[in-house]
């Protein structure tokens, strides 16, 4: 295992910058996620880290030794990419152990390493056969095998699930879950879909145009997200966003308004905008008599998908999604009241920071 150290990295290509000055530790053990949307970042760092690309400026040291002017074979890390990359004339076995093979390991080395990340990865019945006789997930498997058997320090994966279907990618987060307990090496691991992020990460890193928006463990993304953009990007469904009319009460509080009622929101400080954001989550809204609503509108669509309910409600102030439990009888044309949970309200000043104190 190693810890993962970037000090003040930067990339440019050109006259164009892609990282801006990243710092970032991960530690021994850690399963770091990289998310955020296309061309953010995320996969351009991870080829920094694993020496694929060399940073314009900046340190990056893994297990308290600088690598930063390393060539990719002596950082101690093994990758796994989107694409399986498996020799198609090999076995699995011959696929897995093949880098062994080049760095003159001896065979029964080889043979044991195979044999133990096949155990790992409960693929041993398959060790005989060739990739076309794989279905997609025993071929990301086998991909990742071939990085097991490396016992690197640091493991880097590059979205390796993203050409897998609906059911593979939820079978395959269960399995990497699995595999990081067991080998308990350190991950980094690049995705743009958060729900991977929420659910196999023990820290996200959310970036934003080369630069890192925010840095915590998965519910503390969700339930304190430090900038719209967090608040945005983390969660699904999605939050939704309502700009709202606000007077400062005291030094840290502000009352909005709403077209049927108004809200006190704590703050983290005094707040003299006039115009805010305010953001609550669809599972955080609910359903109430007109007479009890902050908001009132029209049901414009009910996604019924067995256990729960996606409404839409077209409102004064735009459509708001709220989460509802399968059995709703909410239905497109329904008149609604909507309220919000008190202690999970969120609000933006005008530059997108978040300033509600819950």
């Amino acid at each position: 295992m190693a810890q993962l150290e970037l000090r003040q990295v930067h990339k440019s290509f050109g006259d164009a910058s892609v990282i801006h000055n990243v710092d970032l530790q991960v530690a021994d053990g850690e399963f770091c996620v990289f998310v955020g949307p296309s061309g953010c970042g995320k996969s351009t760092l991870l080829r920094l880290i694993a020496g694929l690309e060399e940073s314009t400026s900046g340190q990056i040291s893994i297990g308290g030794k600088d690598v930063t002017a390393l060539q990719p074979a002596k950082r101690g890390i093994a990758m796994v990419f989107q694409s399986y990359a498996l020799y198609p004339h090999m076995s699995v076995a011959e696929n897995m152990g093949f880098g062994l093979r080049m760095a003159n390991v001896p065979k029964a080395r080889i043979e044991a390493k195979v044999q133990e990340s096949a155990r790992i990865l409960q693929i041993e019945h398959l060790l005989a056969r060739r990739p076309k006789d794989l279905s997609g997930g025993q071929r990301q498997r086998v991909a990742i095998g071939r990085a097991i058997v490396r016992e690197p320090s640091l493991f880097l994966f590059d979205e390796p699930l993203s050409n897998l279907d609906a059911a593979l990618r939820v079978e395959m987060r269960l399995e990497l879950a699995r595999i990081k307990e067991e080998v308990g090496t350190t991950f980094v691991y690049v995705t743009h879909d958060q729900v991977e992020a929420m659910t196999l990460a023990d820290k996200i890193v959310v970036l934003r145009d080369g630069k890192i928006e925010q840095v915590g463990r998965p519910l503390d993304l969700y339930h304190h997200p430090a900038n719209r953009f967090v608040a945005g990007f983390i969660g699904s469904p999605k939050m939704n966003f309502i700009e709202v009319t606000a007077r400062p009460l005291d030094s840290h509080s502000v009352e909005v308004d709403l077209p049927a009622g108004r809200l006190r929101v704590p703050t983290t400080k005094h707040i003299s905008d006039r115009t805010l954001t305010l953001g609550v989550r669809p599972e955080h809204t609910r359903v109430v008599a007109t007479q009890d609503a902050a908001l009132t509108g029209e049901v414009n669509l009910a996604e019924r998908l067995g256990s729960e309910t996606f409404v839409y409600v077209k409102t004064a102030v735009g459509t708001v999604m709220v989460k509802l439990d399968g059995a709703t009888t909410c239905a497109k044309g329904d008149t609604v009241g909507l309220a919000f949970i008190d202690d999970e309200l969120h609000l933006f000043d005008g530059s997108g920071l978040r300033v509600s104190a819950s």
